[in-house]
């Protein structure tokens, strides 16, 4: 697949890997939350490789076919590996699940997966979970999450979902919702996306 949507590299002074990193539904890759997450990253020496989905370069709101998703991921995950360092996934929400079905399908040309919030079900529907694929992934997953994330409830049957996994874990944002926002504690999204990056720096070491 030809890179025919847009591409930002934040590179890093004498960076160790590289992390693709995707957005969610809601935004594009110029959302402050993922500025914020970058420039984090790059201070710790990692390159960050951001990119628009099909959808968004096209102007719409809802995301298109799962297939064109996971083809952009595969697409931009190789021109990330042209820079000769290891490359690692970290997609938020939908993004992260684009991810793993393109690592599920055994060609996602990356070191491991970080979810940014996995949208394991559309909030109050835990009967319809998104989770099938999951268990065909060899790579290494780290499903970052908060505990109030409607998206994940009952917190026991994510929690079973990660364990179907065969390299996986979790780390906890203790009274977070899908956003990262803690009640109580007033952040711009330029800081909840910076406050995430010593998890997943932490990970890609």
């Amino acid at each position: 697949m030809s890179l025919d949507v847009s591409i930002a590299t934040d590179p890093a002074e004498d960076p160790r890997a590289v992390v693709v990193l995707a957005h969610g539904a809601g935004a594009g890759m110029t959302h402050p939350f993922y500025e914020g997450l970058a420039r984090a990253l790059t201070a710790d020496g990692i390159t960050v490789v951001r990119f628009n989905f099909p959808y968004v370069e096209a102007g719409r709101r809802m995301p298109g076919r799962p297939a064109d998703a996971v083809a952009t991921w595969r697409a931009v995950a190789a021109h990330a590996g042209g820079l000769g360092l290891p490359v690692w996934a970290v997609g938020k929400s939908y993004g992260g699940r684009m991810a793993s079905m393109a690592a599920a399908e055994g060609d996602l040309a990356v070191e491991g997966l970080v979810y940014l919030g996995y949208p394991l079900h559309a909030p109050g529907k835990p009967e319809k979970p998104r989770a099938e694929h999951l268990p065909a992934i060899a790579l290494p997953q780290l499903f970052v999450e908060g505990t109030r994330d409607t998206f994940i409830q009952p917190i026991e049957q994510f929690e079973a979902v990660v364990a179907t996994c065969q390299d996986a874990r979790i780390a906890w944002i203790e009274g977070a919702d899908h956003g990262f926002a803690v009640a109580g504690r007033r952040r711009d999204p330029l800081t909840i996306g910076a406050e995430l990056a010593p998890i997943v720096s932490g990970f890609v070491r």
